[in-house]
């Protein structure tokens, strides 16, 4: 056995055979993969091997149809037979509601080349008498995937690997992990089999390894205890049961008929699959619990929990209404056993917090769809740097380690198990473990008809709807169209386009870095020009691929003094490669003083034409009337100033695009702060205002948001920001930004539409002849145009002013035209207004 390799993965699971598999076809061979059990022996021996295609997620649908496909070719490669039937998958809608979220989910799978077809009640009951479709809108149907043998698909991979000069070893527990400064030493102890217990023995190894990646599925807690870090995965308990014979189905087959497709019942919160003249019944229910919170005990290894048939029972009968045939089959066998969850079901894929050369591939509740492309990508990521799409969605810091706990990850994961079937409204906000992070203003706000969405844990106004609205108003205002909340949103708009608007921006990450080596570590650090002191900039931190990792705001307070401002959803993630550059570049640079002040500061950002108006009424200054002029509060520049007894770090910018000024205050004087701005606000009519609307004028100014315009997958030349890429000096992942080029290039359209919906930035683009060109990235309507108004990438010659386009919205291809960069006040000529 080695004890000294490249890279070592632990957990011989679907997810880490594969990783080990794409590690050494990517050219790594020195890859060694230790299972503590027997290969398969988690979760993988009792999934249901199902293979679903159909995610909202860009990144995840890439991974997923990268499985389907690589699936289809171990056989050749291995001479083994994974097991791959491939009947299709068929999403059947009870509700308009349900299409129009296969709608949605059909643009976004023709962004990932995800081939589907529309069928409708009767094409369904003409291929497959035996579904009972009276009840039924339609289906979505995908003929590329079905179901597979997760025990053979993984041994397929695993000697796929072995062929590729992987060691595999089994029955080796890894118990400790040590980082010596240039490499891991893991402490691994030999486990034997003891009256059917598998139990430690006396033998222990070191392994050295560069790089380590941990694939541990139901034991994710455990290793993060190890690691010394916190990971929300936490299995739930997840059933599907084996019915006896169906004597219909029998005789369907029997007549040469092919098998039927996974049925997937969404609005029965079910899915159903041939299995040896019968079904196969799983169910995704309510009141399923959370296990292991703690860790898995000892005892337990390829077990299974009692099942729990009260608890499925209307589930169960349902199927017997949609198969009707099947009424009569008894129960033949039933699979309660944990899978691994997180609280939004996506999977924790990267490089560990805080920990140098530590991979984590955890928390999988759709192992066997997400192990072949999970493999495939983070073997890029660990080669190469990077992947070719952004991964950031399914990074392990989405959650952070300063405030996720056992007890949140383990109701959260309920609540996400619960909510696989129910319709997922992009505008949707999940109620469980809320609110947990709030501001001093959140009853102030909430009092006024406040609609909260949660991000990083930190509560935020999406929106103020009624003041007498019932506890249900968000809930029952989600649409895939226009939802109730649209016209709250359309009026707070407006508000800061014709008026003045107040928004909570307190969830905004901070960090303050200092000290001699501060200077010279940001110029490296980021693309753009540092500024002057007093001044602020807009700046992006590169990858090594020479791709966006983190937008930055810039204030410069003193000459080795600055204030960073990113965005509130990326804290962890970006405070996680803040610290890691950091700590490589420090002995080069100097000393360099990092600190987090998230908490510190709240922030309202007060924007509109009567925006200085309502500062005027309450800034405490020798001449208040010249305190916010150009002259001496120019555009792009900070000041400290103080708004009765509140003193406020205030920056002149406003991502609405209008005049306006973001007011970072001291976080234990933000009631204060707020009473003060509403009483002064009353006079010249300003309205609260929400992330939605903001989102949409943001939009009308081309300004891009991270995690949309802005990722892993596109340098910043791409995201058509040449104003914030400074060419004369040398930053980190430059040569790399400059060989890429540009690929594809963003843009901004505006859309006629349908009457009733908008985009939500999921959607295909096509040109006139119908030739798919690119995709969006944000969505929304625009008050100032009157219309839909989009964001996304195209090929470059197609992101100019004028050009035609379409865009895949409710099944329909719609007009849109590129508009011009910052459509409304391209000239910025409201945003620098004197007073």
């Amino acid at each position: 056995m080695k004890t000294h390799v490249k890279a070592l993965v632990v957990g011989g699971g679907a997810v880490g055979t594969s990783i080990a598999y794409h590690l050494a076809k990517a050219g790594w061979d020195d890859v060694m993969l230790v299972e503590r059990d027997e290969l398969t022996s988690g979760s993988t021996w009792h999934a249901a091997g199902l293979l679903p295609l159909f995610n909202m997620s860009y990144a995840t649908t890439h991974i997923h149809k990268y499985s389907v496909d690589f699936y289809k070719t171990l056989e050749e490669e291995t001479g083994l037979n994974a097991g791959f039937a491939v009947v299709g998958n068929l999403r059947m809608a009870q509700t308009q509601d349900r299409m129009d979220e296969f709608m949605l989910y059909a643009s976004t799978a023709e962004t990932c080349g995800v081939a589907y077809e529309w069928l409708t009640p009767d094409d369904i009951k003409a291929r497959w008498p035996l579904i009972e479709t009276g009840d039924l809108k339609g289906a979505l149907y995908h003929t590329e995937d079905g179901y597979i043998n997760p025990a053979d698909v993984t041994q397929a991979m695993a000697k796929g690997a072995r062929q590729r000069g992987v060691e595999i070893v089994r029955k080796l527990q890894a118990d400790a992990f040590h980082w010596t400064g240039t490499h891991w030493e893991v402490t691994c102890t030999k486990m034997v089999e003891k009256g059917g217990n598998l139990i430690e023995s006396d033998e222990k190894v070191v392994i050295t390894a560069e790089h380590v990646v941990t694939a541990s599925g139901n034991h994710a807690q455990r290793t993060a205890k190890l690691l010394g870090i916190k990971m929300p995965a936490i299995p739930v308990e997840h059933t599907f049961i084996v019915m006896d014979q169906d004597p219909e189905l029998v005789k369907w087959r029997a007549a040469g008929n092919p098998e039927h497709p996974v049925v997937r019942d969404a609005d029965n919160e079910s899915y159903a699959r041939e299995e040896r003249g019968g079904w196969i019944l799983g169910i995704y229910e309510k009141g399923a619990p959370a296990r292991f919170e703690y860790g898995v005990p000892d005892s337990f290894r390829a077990d299974l929990f009692p099942l729990d048939l009260d608890r499925i029972a209307e589930q169960y009968m349902a199927m017997a209404e949609r198969v009707p045939s099947c009424a009569e089959s008894g129960l033949k066998d039933d699979f309660n056993g944990p899978i691994c969850y997180t609280p939004d079901g996506n999977p924790l894929v990267g490089p560990a917090p805080g920990l140098k050369n530590m991979w984590l591939a955890e928390g999988f509740s759709f192992g066997i769809t997400a192990a072949g492309g999970t493999g495939y990508y983070l073997a890029q990521m660990m080669v190469n740097g990077e992947a070719e799409i952004d991964m950031a969605s399914l990074d392990p810091k989405r959650y952070g380690q300063d405030w996720m706990t056992t007890e949140y990850a383990a109701r959260k994961n309920e609540e996400c198990y619960s909510h696989v079937y129910i319709l997922h409204h992009p505008d949707e906000e999940r109620e469980a473990c809320r609110p947990l992070r709030t501001g001093p203003a959140y009853e102030r706000q909430k009092a006024r008809g406040a609609q909260f969405g949660c991000v990083n844990g930190f509560e935020r106004p999406n929106y103020y709807g009624p003041l007498d609205a019932a506890d249900s108003f968000d809930h029952d205002a989600r649409s895939f169209r226009r939802g109730g909340w649209w016209q709250y949103a359309v009026e707070e708009a407006k508000a800061i386009r014709e008026g003045v608007g107040l928004v909570d921006a307190t969830a905004f990450a901070k960090h303050r870095i200092s000290g001699p080596g501060a200077t010279a570590f940001l110029d490296w650090f980021t693309c753009n020009k540092l500024p002057k002191v007093g001044r602020i900039n807009l700046t992006y931190a590169l990858t090594s691929a020479g791709t966006t990792r983190t937008e930055y705001t810039i204030v410069r307070e003193a000459e080795d003094d600055y204030y960073l401002v990113s965005a509130g959803a990326w804290h962890a993630y970006d405070e996680d490669y803040l610290y890691k550059a950091i700590a490589e570049k420090e002995a080069e640079f100097g000393r360099i003083n990092a600190e987090d002040v998230t908490t510190r500061w709240g922030v309202f950002a007060i924007a509109g034409p009567k925006s200085r108006d309502v500062l005027k009424e309450i800034i405490k200054d020798a001449d208040p009337d010249t305190a916010l002029s150009n002259k001496r509060f120019p555009w792009l520049s900070a000041r400290n100033i103080e708004l009765g007894m509140c003193p406020v770090k205030a920056i002149r910018v406003a991502y609405t695009g209008e005049l306006g000024w973001e007011l970072h205050h001291p976080i234990e004087m933000q009631n204060y702060l707020f009473d003060l701005l509403e009483t002064a606000g009353k006079k010249h009519g300003m309205k609260l205002v929400g992330a939605r609307a903001q989102n949409w004028l943001r939009q009308e100014k081309s300004y891009r948001a991270f995690g949309n315009e802005l990722g892993r997958d596109a340098t910043p030349a791409e995201a058509d920001l040449p104003r914030f890429i400074d060419g004369s000096k040398d930053y980190y992942g430059k040569a790399e930004l400059e060989a890429k080029g540009i690929r594809s290039k963003c843009c901004t359209l505006l859309i006629d539409g349908p009457d009733d919906a908008d985009p939500w930035g999921r959607e295909a683009l096509y040109t006139p002849e119908g030739e798919r060109v690119g995709r969006l990235t944000s969505g929304g309507y625009s008050v100032a145009f009157g219309k839909s108004i989009g964001m996304g990438y195209v090929k470059p010659e197609l992101a100019v002013e004028g050009t035609k386009l379409k865009v895949k919205m409710l099944d329909k291809l719609w007009d849109a035209v590129v508009t011009c960069d910052s459509p409304y006040d391209p000239k910025n000529e409201t945003i620098r207004k004197d007073g």
